[in-house]
Formats: C-alpha cells, structure tokens, sequence
C-alpha cells in the first residue's frame, strides 16, 4: 500500500518505471481525443466539479487512461469525496502512476499523471479515508471505465 512518504519520495526522486511508453506528437493527441479530454490530459486543464456522474458512481470496474489504455485505478478503492472529481486511494499498480511536484496557481501540491503517457490526471492529497489516507483527486475526463 502507498503511503504519502512514498508519493513525496516519487515526486522528488523518480517514479517507478513503467512497463511501456506511449509518444505522440500533440496533432496526434488532439486528432484521437475529444477537445475536453485534449484539455485536461494534454494541457493539464481541470473540468469542473461534479461534471460527472462518475464521482458517486460507486460500482464495480476499473479504470484506464483515456489515452492509452494504462490501467490507473480499481473502482474497489473508489470513494465519494464530496469534492466533486472521482476519488481513489490507491493505483491499480505501483508503476501506473507518475508524481510530479505542482507549484503553478500559488500552491504546492502533487500532479497525478499516467506513468505510461504522461496524460494529466488530476492531483493526490493526503486528506483520504485510513488506511493510505491518499486522496488521488481524478478528471473524469481523463479515464475511461473498463
């Protein structure tokens, strides 16, 4: 199980090594995704909150990168955080996540990524439900259901 301590250690010494890398240029990116999902994978954007109804959405699945198909979380670490983005507390796998230290609009924080493509994926906080207590703070529109 991943701990904060180990998000801090990714995100300041490397992440783990993925199992492949997915490369496209941004026309190829642009040309397979739909203008939201370029928007938030692609140019880090944010939906808004509770733009899906996949935030309470609390059944059965996984979840992959609506970019290249990585397999990012399991719906059985899947909560309703109230923030209004689907919320997970562990990754499918170790190695499906990148970290990436996040010091754009005035704040600290830690950028999720798919550690396959690098697709934005939202933000984790350490603010989630025991035992991890990670809150992975996901876009919607950066995954697809399995």
């Amino acid at each position: 199980m991943l701990t904060w301590n180990d998000v801090i250690n990714f995100a300041n010494n490397g992440n783990p090594t993925p199992r492949e890398k997915v490369v496209k240029t941004d026309a190829q990116w642009q040309a397979m995704l739909s203008d939201e999902q370029y928007y938030v994978t692609r140019k880090k954007g944010t939906e808004r909150p509770h733009s899906s109804q996949s935030c309470t959405l609390l059944e059965p699945g996984k979840y992959a990168c609506v970019c290249c198909d990585n397999l990012l979380f399991d719906a059985d670490e899947k909560f309703d955080s109230g923030t209004g983005w689907p919320s997970f507390t562990q990754p499918a796998t170790v190695d499906a996540i990148g970290y990436v230290n996040d010091l754009s609009h005035g704040m600290q924080r830690v950028e999720v990524v798919c550690n396959v493509c690098d697709a934005h994926l939202g933000h984790i906080f350490p603010d989630g439900p025991a035992p991890s207590g990670l809150r992975y703070c996901v876009n919607a529109a950066a995954m697809k259901k399995l």
